[in-house]
């Protein structure tokens, strides 16, 4: 059953396996690209010490490409908290019984607009 489910969340909810190696995977690429922006960025300060023409003119593509990089960090973040948030409602779905509560209200988990 390790092998399965991590229960590791502060309230003893379980998370599957393929939803950590999902988390994992996202957050691998994020340190990749976090890792070439740190290169861009010497690049770009090495070019720009130099004051040469032709690598001040380099900087604008290696900006551009930093800025892109940047982009897809944000992109790689709002994945992994959709992902989590989805994950989240499935595992206390199937804790709840969906049963009225004593203040006379459904238990049902409303949802906020991704």
């Amino acid at each position: 059953m390790e092998d399965d489910t991590f229960s590791g969340i502060g309230n003893g909810t379980q998370i599957d396996t393929k939803i950590l190696g999902t988390f994992q995977k996202s957050f691998v690429q994020v340190q990749n690209i976090l890792d070439q922006n740190r290169l861009l960025i010497n690049e770009i300060n090495q070019n720009h010490e130099s004051k040469i023409p032709d690598n001040l003119s380099r900087n604008v593509g290696l900006i551009k490409e930093l800025n892109n990089n940047i982009r897809r960090v944000v992109d790689l973040y709002a994945d992994l908290s959709s992902s989590f948030t989805k994950s989240m409602d499935v595992t206390s779905e199937g804790d709840s019984s969906g049963a009225v509560k004593s203040d006379g209200k459904g238990g049902h988990k409303r949802h906020r607009p991704t």
